[in-house]
């Protein structure tokens, strides 16, 4: 209702109106003996002076309700406090259950309806899926990516690549293993024979044959030789009426090497798959040391987004803790009767959305933890996998300081990915190599030497059948001579007499054979073309467009590091100011809440602002926390970027006889 004074001059004056004047430049010197005649500036600063007054009056009792809330209100454990990681030693808070402890969560008597009436709830539950919160591990980052280096399959398929890669080399390599065959065999022969002069009457010649035969066969790595080197050994038996030797023991060694003097001389198919799989071992090792930046990486920001996620929990925890206290103290306000049983819907309201909040916090937790713990651990029986992760690690806000240039050119060095390029184009050049010396005629060079060795015991033959005919002559030609005194002919001689080197056995045959009595050698050079080469031809075409591809792959490889260390730069750069803009904001976000809670306390304000600047600096502290965590995350995908993730944490790559090792020296 507004009140009128049309007649007091007191309230003209309040409500700026002039009063008449009598004169030209005169006032009334009073007006009812109430007020003074003063100048126009003087009633300005009266009436302001009486506003003051009158609003005190109204706010008094306002202001005792205010001051004996604030007396009964806890202090908020959120003002001034910094979001840190959770303390190692600290335990977890204690959860109110309302079963167990029904006076915790049963409300005091309220005398407010019961439509507007806010029902008592315990705090959100810290139970996750799988894992005791009570039994807590703390890791470092370090640990983290210690445990990834040993147990990540990844790198242990990466791993085992490298390992396969040696297997390769070993097996190109043993294309230059002698190769040994040895044969034994024993023949019976029955020839048949149509002429006395066939060395049998009867027909037939039978014969056998007991023979042992080995061969030495194989390559040279040195200019592309191949020789082959043949040894035998056995022993003959036969009726043959002719054999002066019966039985006899053969034996032979025989060596044959053939040199390439144009194709094959430089290189060959052998050398060439050597030399390849040298590089690819190379190109495996780079690989995994590529796998295992990777895995660091997706360590590091698995890390820090469990980080986040803890963090982000402790805020939620938090809003929910200080709106219950904001939904206490509009219970008390309303039971005093300065708010309307509405207010405590409103504060209920905010609370069950931070309640919700939680829920979300409590699921990127497991998550965050879960995509860790799938980095870090051997197999899923691992005991840590119903632990739960507590980093120890502090946030990192140190940035690297370097500039864009030396950035680039650090990457340009270190990263493996180019590394795996230049193997591939040396690769490339191992078969445009090859291919090109297919393209000659093939002119080899060869030679034969042989060394034959024989002995054998002396025949029991029968009559010569060349002189049988002959004999009953001869003895009557004799007995005649000797009857006219003359001398008698001479006995016929066989055949011929046999040498004493070829009278013995196994062990005389073989000293005939390797004192080179029965040598033989032969030299030659064998001459090959194929008339067209097509072949050939297109095998080098084909090479020489790969490594142009290939060289067209380096440059744009190039430029994708560029980009990438230009973004991840940026990226950096971004987050540190980012960081920097909402540490201010959630600093000026909690000044307002202060504010806000001053001014509502002291009836200036609403529930409606208050709560409004509740969610402000809630979403300002988690603003922050994301802040840090994109930070961190930005600085470990730059080390990336760079190819100093390993030299960031210490670790060193050493070769094994079978597989590389990654070895990290943890800083003291």
């Amino acid at each position: 209702m507004v009140m009128k004074y049309p007649k007091h001059p007191a309230i003209n004056f309040i409500q700026g109106k002039r009063p008449k004047a009598k004169g030209k430049s005169e006032l009334p010197v009073n007006w009812s003996g109430d007020f003074l005649l003063v100048t126009e500036k003087r009633r300005q600063v009266i009436s302001q002076l009486l506003v003051v007054c009158l609003m005190i009056g109204l706010l008094m009792p306002f202001a005792a309700i205010a001051q004996e809330d604030c007396e009964n209100k806890p202090k908020s454990k959120l003002a001034g406090r910094k979001l840190d990681l959770p303390d190692p030693n600290a335990t977890p808070p204690k959860i109110v259950d309302a079963k167990q402890n029904p006076s915790a969560a049963t409300p005091a008597a309220n005398p407010t309806s019961q439509d507007s009436q806010a029902s008592q709830r315990p705090l959100p539950s810290a139970d996750r899926v799988g894992v005791n919160v009570a039994e807590q591990t703390p890791i470092s980052l370090d640990e983290a990516i210690a445990l990834a280096l040993a147990n990540n399959k990844d790198i242990n398929a990466s791993r085992l690549d490298v390992e396969m890669a040696r297997f390769d080399l070993t097996g190109a390599k043993g294309v230059y293993d002698p190769k040994l065959a040895v044969e034994s065999y024993y023949e019976h022969r029955e020839t048949p024979v149509s002429s006395i002069i066939g060395g049998s009457a009867s027909g037939k010649l039978t014969a056998t044959d007991s023979t042992s035969v080995a061969r030495l066969s194989g390559n040279t790595p040195l200019a592309g030789g191949v020789y082959q080197i043949d040894f035998s050994s056995g022993r003959q038996t036969t009726d043959n009426q002719f054999a002066s030797l019966n039985p006899q023991y053969p034996s032979g060694v025989s060596v044959t090497y053939t040199q390439p003097l144009l194709k094959g001389l430089t290189t060959d198919d052998n050398r060439r798959r050597i030399e390849i799989a040298k590089k690819n071992l190379s190109l495996t090792d780079s690989q995994f040391r590529q796998r295992a930046i990777e895995v660091i990486t997706r360590v590091q920001q698995a890390y820090w987004d469990l980080v986040f996620a803890l963090r982000n929990l402790q805020v939620q925890n938090d809003a929910v803790t200080q709106a219950r206290s904001q939904l206490e103290s509009n219970r008390r306000q309303v039971a005093q009767g300065t708010l309307a049983p509405i207010d405590i819907v409103s504060a209920e309201a905010q609370m069950t959305l931070f309640e919700q909040n939680v829920f979300v916090a409590q699921e990127g937790v497991t998550r965050a933890e879960n995509n860790l713990k799938l980095l870090m651990l051997p197999e899923r029986t691992a005991q840590l996998w119903a632990k739960a992760l507590l980093p120890t690690t502090a946030v990192d806000l140190d940035v690297p300081r370097v500039e864009l240039p030396e950035a680039v050119s650090i990457a340009l060095a270190s990263r493996p990915e180019l590394e795996q390029v230049a193997r591939s184009a040396e690769i490339n050049q191992i078969n445009q190599k090859f291919f090109h010396n297919q393209l000659k005629p093939q002119i080899d060079l060869f030679g034969v030497y042989t060394s034959a060795g024989l002995a054998g015991s002396l025949a029991q033959r029968g009559p010569n059948p060349f002189t049988a005919g002959t004999i009953a002559l001869t003895e009557r030609v004799n007995q005649l001579s000797q009857l006219a005194g003359l001398p008698v002919l001479p006995p016929t001689q066989s055949s011929g007499s046999i040498p004493a080197l070829l009278v013995g056995g196994t062990g005389q045959s073989l000293s005939n054979l390797f004192g080179l009595n029965f040598p033989t050698a032969r030299v030659g050079i064998r001459f090959s073309l194929p008339i067209g080469n097509r072949t050939a031809e297109a095998n080098l075409g084909r090479s020489l467009a790969e490594g142009r591809k290939i060289q067209n792959q380096r440059q744009q490889l190039e430029q994708s590091i560029e980009a990438d260390v230009r973004n991840t730069l940026q990226a950096v750069r971004s987050a540190q100011a980012r960081l920097m803009s909402a540490g201010a904001s959630r600093d000026a976000t909690e000044k307002q809440y202060e504010s806000e809670q001053r001014k509502f306390q002291a009836g200036l304000s609403t529930v409606f602002l208050v709560l409004q600047r509740q969610q402000e600096l809630i979403a300002a502290r988690g603003r922050e926390v994301q802040a840090q965590t994109d930070l961190n995350k930005a600085i470990a995908d730059f080390q990336r970027a760079t190819g100093s993730t390993f030299k960031a944490h210490n670790i060193t790559v050493k070769s094994d006889a079978d597989a590389p090792q990654l070895e990290q020296t943890v800083k003291q």
